[in-house]
């Protein structure tokens, strides 16, 4: 009760120092609709103790260029350095036959610490989807991709084969000579 009657004192003292400073034309003024006003005034606030906590923190995120940015800091920090000249990259994943090509990608490197940044719009392809990649590919590798094809094939093969386990074998019958043996009505 300490608390309401010394804000509604604080109140008081507000609305005198500004009916002293600011004094209105006595014939505009309502009372009641002034004394209502200071009341809601009065029951406003924001902040300090007993106030509402905030409902949900908000979440500042970072612009795609902002991300960009602390990318490029770190590479920098790495001593990455540009190759130019590359028109396209393809990467092999490891069953052979699919392909991550990049096509006109920024690349940046530094062979000392084994370190290779590939940047730009990739595409998942499969082998058969790029043309030349004989030409693309080291001769010493070539045996390797085969190889890798290979055992796919098989493991496609051998998938096969387990999906016709499900069908029963054909008995050798001759299903014309029952048909032939009933008597026709």
């Amino acid at each position: 009760s300490s608390r309401v009657s010394s804000r509604v004192l604080w109140t008081l003292a507000v609305t005198q120092f500004v009916r002293v400073c600011f004094p209105l034309p006595d014939s505009n003024m309502n009372t009641e609709k002034l004394a209502k006003l200071q009341a809601m005034a009065a029951a406003v606030r924001t902040g300090g103790p007993g106030s509402m906590r905030r409902k949900k923190k908000v979440v500042h995120r970072a612009s795609a260029s902002a991300e960009d940015q602390k990318l490029q800091g770190s590479l920098k920090k790495l001593g990455v350095s540009q190759i130019p000249g590359i028109d396209e990259v393809n990467m092999f994943m490891e069953n052979g036959v699919d392909v991550i090509h990049f096509k006109n990608p920024r690349i940046q490197a530094n062979p000392q610490a084994n370190t290779y940044v590939i940047s730009g719009n990739a595409e998942n392809k499969t082998t058969s989807e790029i043309p030349d990649m004989s030409s693309q590919i080291d001769p010493s590798n070539m045996e390797l991709i085969r190889q890798l094809m290979a055992q796919v094939q098989a493991q496609k093969g051998a998938q096969g084969a387990a999906d016709d386990d499900d069908i029963p074998e054909m008995v050798n019958a001759n299903f014309e000579q029952p048909a032939a043996e009933t008597p026709s009505a």
